[in-house]
């Protein structure tokens, strides 16, 4: 199936009948938007004993991914329009998450709770996580992967295309990172920019909204509760003593088969 949150799109295989999810070099090939499908993430659904569905991520370059926010949304929508249930749980590589149907036509996911210990996020030695010894004053959050964010002025004026790239690569952060770019509109409101790890810029994503969220409200910027403005569109997050909620929008595309001739290929 072809996916998508606000832009941010992914390839979700099915696999609760069984089989097995196509080695790295086969993800990266579906991933190329001019021969194959084309997707910021890939994701697998499978069966499991302890959560309604169980669900794995992968980056477009085929490195592994944790935690994907916005894939997670969106097969929560799927599952809950085969079932009927309007409350699941998915269990990921960042724990059990729970989801909910928020009502017209949104899809709410608990990401669980940030990850504040450096070794946790993780980082490659103990530093302060709100202020980095980087340039540009970022903090550092994890949400099932590593984050950056980084506090300006204008979010436009910050050319992506050369800090993502830096950034993602920064020797603080062992595993890469996840890089985002926020500018503080109230204490109610920020806009995001983001370069994710493993695939570069997106026009959204699930899990960099709630980091960039979790770091405004550490410093004070804004309350727990915001709306965040992606260049795909609004996401809202809401950081509870439960975990990071976040809220919006999903799309199933389209569904198909991926030929035996191009697998092979």
């Amino acid at each position: 199936m072809k996916m998508h949150g606000l832009g941010n799109d992914f390839v979700v295989l099915d696999l609760r009948d069984g089989g097995d999810a196509p080695a790295a070099g086969v993800i990266a090939r579906i991933a190329d938007r001019n021969r194959g499908v084309g997707f910021d993430q890939m994701a697998t659904i499978e069966a499991d004993d302890q959560a309604d569905v169980r669900l794995r991520f992968w980056n477009a370059d085929g490195s592994v991914s944790a935690a994907c926010g916005n894939a997670t949304r969106c097969i929560a929508r799927h599952v809950m329009n085969q079932t009927g249930q309007d409350r699941l749980s998915l269990r990921t590589d960042h724990g059990i998450l729970l989801a909910q149907d928020a009502g017209g036509g949104l899809t709410r996911v608990n990401m669980g709770a940030p990850m504040l210990d450096w070794r946790a996020i993780p980082l490659a030695r103990d530093v302060d996580i709100d202020h980095l010894p980087i340039n540009g004053d970022p903090a550092a959050t994890g949400m099932g992967n590593p984050h950056v964010t980084f506090f300006v002025d204008d979010v436009a004026a910050i050319d992506l295309s050369t800090v993502g790239p830096a950034m993602e690569h920064h020797p603080l952060y062992p595993q890469r990172t996840n890089v985002e770019i926020v500018q503080v509109v109230s204490s109610k409101e920020i806009i995001l920019r983001i370069w994710e790890r493993g695939t570069g810029p997106t026009l959204a994503s699930g899990s960099c909204s709630c980091a960039a969220a979790v770091a405004a409200a550490r410093r004070g910027l804004t309350g727990r509760r915001v709306r965040v403005n992606v260049p795909g569109g609004v996401l809202m997050i809401d950081w509870r003593d439960d975990g990071v909620w976040m809220e919006g929008p999903t799309a199933h595309v389209f569904s198909g088969i991926l030929t035996p001739e191009w697998l092979s290929q």
